[in-house]
């Protein structure tokens, strides 16, 4: 920092700067599109924040975020690739090496194809027009997801791991399309998974001070009881009833219920000095969506719904009142309720799912049918664990980052549908734009169609093999890699959720038609000292 108070600045114009952010790209693609397809191999890193310090991943993103390159303009080319992968894991939960491999290839084509002369900003709107043609082409291309297609999807996303995706399909199987699956450690060196009757609240903790579990930012309480209301608690007195027993005999309380900023503190306050554990949500939604929400987590609980709208009082609740649940997962944004396994309100709540399934059908809203069908599969969804194991840390570790990959893709594919994996179904569409006549092509058309067919070609090069060529060939059909074969690649099993394929597209194109727009680069002025 200088003494009157500024600080110097470099600045890179045109081709000197754009040829370092490019540099900056090539060296990200390069460490993380090695780990891409059947064939793709791990990366070792070191990191003070990882296990032992030193962690071995095949995670796209997890590749990316430990990357820091000491030149500041190649640095935030990084920063920006970074952007796509966690832009794309944050959406759709995989596909991250696809967003930067497609990031590449946008970049390096759009160098290539806008020279002088050209209308730089309208080719930048083409590109996202384009874009837009294709993400469209790909949901009409795309096809459910089945059983048998379910186990694909996992195992493809789990690196051709069979039984690992084969764990997961029957996890999903169990607790159905609304269900939620979670993913923990095991305390041995086994990966196993456990099921059981569970829903999701769309409300995180009210302050970070209730987390429990560091590493992840939540807050776990096995064998806990819950207080379910939509009164504004804003004296812990008015719930002294409830309080004293449980602080009493060393139990575990999850408040739903809205709760003072000064309840909030105190609350905090004691979980930190006094070790209580307990953990206060924000009800979820408003207005009568509120209401009938809190009336299903109180059946499913167990729990008296204490409600102003009725006129409850909160100072005649007491424990007898308290709903109890297996286990709670409170994370930042969401709360997951685990079931007691011998819950006394199956009939209830079977009966209250039926009753929706009647309002449903007698629904004419599509906003209505939405809320509905969102409170069934909040009934009648269950919850799996699974738990994976591992030697060793560094392989644990490994693993996990798997598992966390597979589930996500899964999810993803139960939300939206799947695509011909491979790469092959952005190859599709890059053939597409190609098979347009050489004189109606635009210049985005071309950057496009370069870059779609990035992925496929970097599966192939990782596998040791040759580009390949079908032009005239269905959309489905192309080459499993794992097994030299062609054909169908639904048939083959070898699969993409579409979430996954769209957001990775999106992403990259996001991010690179911002670099391709970029003229200035300002930085920081360093100077470095060798020791």
């Amino acid at each position: 920092m200088s003494n009157l108070g500024y600080s110097p600045k470099d600045i890179k114009f045109d081709e000197e700067g754009r040829a370092k952010l490019f540099k900056g790209i090539e060296t990200i693609s390069k460490a993380v599109k090695s780990t891409l397809g059947p064939s793709g191999q791990t990366v070792l890193i070191e990191s003070p924040h990882h296990t032992h310090g030193i962690t071995v991943t095949k995670d796209g993103v997890t590749v990316a975020r430990s990357i820091e390159l000491l030149d500041p303009i190649e640095n935030l080319a990084v920063r920006m690739m970074k952007e796509a992968a966690d832009r794309t894991a944050t959406s759709a939960g995989d596909g991250t090496t696809t967003a930067i491999v497609l990031t590449e290839a946008l970049v390096k084509a759009g160098f290539k194809h806008i020279v002088d002369g050209v209308n730089k900003t309208q080719v930048l709107r083409d590109m996202v027009t384009v874009t837009n043609g294709v993400v469209d082409s790909l949901k009409a291309n795309s096809r459910k997801v089945s059983n048998a297609t379910l186990a694909n999807v996992a195992i493809i996303s789990a690196n051709n791991d069979t039984e690992l995706g084969k764990t997961i399909s029957d996890v999903y199987k169990k607790v159905g399309k609304n269900g939620i699956v979670t993913i923990a450690n095991s305390q041995t060196s086994d990966t196993y998974y456990e099921t059981t009757n569970g829903l999701k609240i769309d409300r995180g903790y009210m302050s970070n001070l209730f987390v429990t579990d560091h590493t992840k930012d939540d807050c776990v309480f096995e064998d806990t009881y819950i207080l379910v209301s939509d009164s504004e608690i804003n004296n812990l007195l008015a719930i002294e009833n409830v309080l004293k027993p449980i602080i009493n005999d060393g139990k575990k309380l999850l408040i739903i219920a809205p709760c003072s900023q000064n309840v909030i503190n105190t609350l905090a306050a004691n979980v930190m000095k006094n070790g209580l554990k307990i953990c206060a949500i924000q009800p979820p939604n408003f207005g009568y969506k509120q209401h009938e929400l809190m009336q299903d987590i109180a059946l499913t609980v167990g729990a008296t719904y204490f409600s102003e709208k009725t006129g409850d009082d909160l100072s005649i609740m007491t424990a007898l009142d308290l709903g109890h649940a297996q286990k709670v997962i409170v994370e930042r944004d969401s709360t997951i309720v685990v079931r007691d396994k011998d819950s006394k309100n199956n009939a209830a709540i079977n009966e209250r799912v039926e009753q929706l399934w009647s309002a449903h059908r007698m629904s004419k809203k599509k906003a209505d049918k939405e809320f509905i069908l969102s409170r069934i599969a909040s009934l009648s969804g269950g919850v799996g664990v699974i738990y994976v194991g591992g030697n060793t840390d560094l392989e644990q570790k490994e693993l996990y980052d798997r598992v966390d990959d597979a589930v996500c893709a899964v999810r993803s594919a139960l939300e939206e549908g799947i695509l011909p994996g491979g790469g092959v179904a952005l190859y599709k569409e890059a053939i597409k734009i190609l098979s347009k006549d050489e004189s109606e092509q635009s210049i985005a058309d071309k950057i496009l169609a370069e870059a779609l067919a990035a992925p496929m070609s970097q599966i192939l090069s990782n596998a040791g093999l040759r580009d390949i060529v079908m032009a005239d060939t269905e959309y489905s059909y192309g080459l499993d890699v794992k097994n030299n074969k062609f054909g169908d690649m639904y048939e083959m099993g070898v699969i993409d959720p579409l979430k996954v394929t769209k957001s990775a597209l999106q992403n990259a194109v996001s991010v690179a038609v911002t670099i391709l727009s970029t003229n200035a680069i300002i930085t920081m002025a360093r100077t470095y000292q060798s020791e």
